[in-house]
Order: structure tokens, then sequence, then C-alpha cells
């Protein structure tokens, strides 16, 4: 009885999620539709200033700009929900990948359509995916970097507290936070990739994908990571580092502690197996919800390094007004966090037992 409670409560707990994130998805896309609306005019975008009346007719036809504002809005949602109504022309039309179900009317279990870029014409979801590596790879890096670090920086402030080491750390990790990621990018940047890159090798711009000058081949620049994951890293660091101090501050004041000392177990037994093991509960939860948060707002980051991912190719479509890059940017960002915080919500509740006697 007691497993089928369980699985209960998890089942629910996970539906709980999966509704609000769906609705926090529709809230993005509803806000970021509505803020576009009269910012430029769409066809411009595809077919230049000059252009034919008959011509301009057909785009705004396929554009759904022939529509009221309202009906853009709906046809939008319908295009990018997983179950939605569609013609056999439409699924031709814009090659719409799924499960059809009808006559002249389908419906739909398909992949999400995010529409067609303005400027390139190619399909989002392959601009998307093409930036999608550079993302996840970046993120990644820049929260390993921080909590490894982190940990290795709050145990020795927890371990040495009141010392100098202990003031050092904390310092540091004010400064951290307090830092703008604006700033900390352009000062980066100019200090390890220009003024200094004679000895570090680094530039001050650059993807992890490059081609070959004279091959044409592609090759991999991971050094070009290092800038950009170190300016990421360093505000979760700094979050980290004081919180797995205080935590391990707290622990290392309990009875178990003090038992295990008496036990006669080693120093390094008591900090990594007992210790650390109960402190982790809060630093978990930071390095998650920063995981989704790099992975969902490294857009100025990556502008700055240039470095090709989700968010240098939002910011770039946003310059050049191509609204379907911009919102599937912004959605697939929404979509990382949404998943990141529900996947932390779970592995909380497996951690820490009291939450699901809540």
């Amino acid at each position: 009885m007691e497993l089928i409670s369980n699985n209960l409560f998890v089942f629910n707990t996970v539906l709980k999620k999966i509704i609000h994130s769906l609705l926090v998805l529709l809230g993005v896309v509803t806000l970021v539709f509505w803020m576009f609306q009269g910012l430029g005019d769409p066809e411009r975008m595809v077919m230049g200033q000059s252009t034919d009346s008959l011509t301009r007719a057909r785009i705004r036809s396929e554009l759904y700009l022939d529509q009221p504002v309202w009906k853009q809005y709906l046809l939008y949602l319908n295009d990018l929900s997983p179950i939605s109504l569609h013609t056999q022309k439409d699924i031709e039309k814009h090659q719409l990948k799924g499960f059809f179900i009808g006559g002249s009317m389908k419906l739909a279990f398909k992949w999400p359509y995010l529409r067609i870029s303005y400027q390139s014409k190619k399909k989002v979801t392959t601009i998307l995916a093409e930036a999608l590596p550079g993302t996840i790879l970046l993120a990644f890096s820049a929260i390993l970097f921080a909590t490894v670090f982190g940990l290795i920086l709050g145990i020795i402030a927890a371990v040495k507290k009141d010392s100098w080491v202990d003031f050092s750390a904390v310092f540091t990790s004010i400064l951290g936070i307090s830092a703008p990621s604006f700033f900390v990018a352009l000062f980066v940047a100019w200090i390890f990739g220009f003024v200094w890159s004679d000895y570090t090798g680094l530039q001050m711009t650059g993807s992890w994908m490059d081609y070959n000058p004279i091959t044409g081949e592609r090759i991999i620049t991971l050094r070009n990571l290092i800038l950009p994951a170190l300016t990421l890293g360093i505000r979760p660091l700094a979050v980290i580092t004081q919180l797995t101090r205080s935590s391990m501050l707290d622990v290392l004041q309990q009875d178990f502690i003090r038992t295990a000392k008496a036990k006669g177990l080693s120093s390094t037994r008591i900090l990594i197996a007992h210790a650390l093991r109960n402190a982790l509960n809060p630093v978990l939860t930071a390095v998650t919800g920063w995981l989704a948060e790099l992975l969902a707002g490294s857009f100025f980051v990556e502008s700055v390094f240039g470095w090709k991912g989700i968010g240098k190719v939002t910011v770039d479509a946003l310059e050049t007004l191509d609204y379907p890059v911009v919102m599937g940017g912004v959605l697939l960002s929404a979509v990382f966090f949404v998943l990141v915080q529900l996947v932390t919500d779970l592995l909380y509740q497996r951690l820490d037992p009291r939450i699901r006697e809540q």
C-alpha cells in the first residue's frame, strides 16, 4: 500500500507540474507574440522594399497577415500545438511530421511547427537544431566549472571558518554575485582575449565549430569555449560557494557529526560521506536552477563571444526582425527552463523524504 501511495503521489506531482509548465509556455508564447505586433512589416522582411501588389498579396496570405491579429495568434498556436487541426494542403506544404487522422480536415499528432525564417527561408527547427549543441555545451561546461569549484571553495570556507581563507572565499563570492553579466563578459573578453591573448592563446570571439581555411573541413575548436564558460560560471560559482559554506556549517554542528568524530572516523570521511552528503539539498537546487537559467538565458554572453548557440541566433534574428526565429528561440529557452525545473522538483522529492510527507 505504501508503494502504491508513493507512486500516486509521484504521478499527481508530475501531472500538476506538467500542467503548470504548459501554462507557463502558453504565457510565454502569448506575451512574445503580442509584443511583436506592430514592430515591423513581415512581408517587407520576406520580399524587401520593392515588390508588386500580386506578390505582396500572396506573401500576406502565406504569412496569414490577411487575417485579423487574434486569428493569426490562434493559427500560430495551432502550428505549435502537438495536437492540432490541419488540412492536407497544409501538411504537404509545411512538410509536417506526425500522425494524421481524418478527411479534408485532419486531426494531427505532430511535432510542433515553428514556421520558416524570413531571412534564410530555412525551417526554424533546422536553424535552432544547428545552434542547440553550442548552447548545451556552453551551459553544461559553465555549470560543471561552477559546481566543482563552488563545492571545493564552500567546503574549505566552512572548515576554515573565520580564517583569512573563509573571508577571502566569502568576499570573492559576493563580488561574483554582484558583478553584472554584461560587464564580466566584456571584461573577460578584453583581458584574456585581447590584452593577454599572446599568453593565453585565446580569442575574443569564436564558436565551437570552425572551418579549415584550406580544406573547408569542419573542425571542433573547444578552446573558444573557455572564456564564455568562465564568464557564465562566475555567478553560479559564487552562489554555490555561499550555499555550500552555510549548509556545511549547519551540518557540522549536528549530533551525528560529533558521534562520527567520537567513533574515530577520519576528517575526510566525515566531511565527504556524512557532512557533504547531508548538505547537498540546497546546493542541488541551486545547481539545477542555474543550469535552467544558463540553458535559457545565455543570450548576451553568446553574442559577446560570438558563440553560436540559441542565444546568439535569437539576438541576430531580433536585429533583423526575423520573428519566427525569435519566437522559436524564446520558446525553446522556456522549454529548457520548465523541463529542468520539473526534473529538479522530482529529484528534490527523492532526496528529501520530508517533502513527500507533506
